[in-house]
């Protein structure tokens, strides 16, 4: 039992109550709801210093949802080489410590 997953046949028959956990869907949700807190109190820190109103930050797109169109942010995928180059650039900017 130990090494089958949630959502295998044996285990939603000894545990039926796990069921609606062991689901893509539920996983997924719970992660869009991660990410909408977490950018809420993003918008919040980011605010502190000048004790203004955090800007409402866009809801992470859910399937069923109105105008849901996919964004690519940025340039795209980086080449490893790319990718390697970038974050030495970073890291070179980084204070010692």
């Amino acid at each position: 039992m130990a090494g089958l997953g949630a959502d295998s046949a044996t285990a939603r028959e000894l545990k039926p109550e796990l069921n609606e956990w062991s689901s893509i869907v539920k996983t997924n949700s719970i992660l869009a709801d991660i990410f909408d807190v977490l950018m809420s109190i993003d918008a919040s820190l980011s605010t502190v210093p000048h004790m203004k109103k955090p800007p409402r930050p866009e809801r992470y797109p859910r399937p069923g949802d109105k105008n849901t169109e996919t964004k690519n942010i940025g340039k795209g995928s980086l080449a490893l080489d790319e990718m390697r180059e970038w974050l030495n650039q970073k890291e070179a900017q980084w204070p010692d410590q």
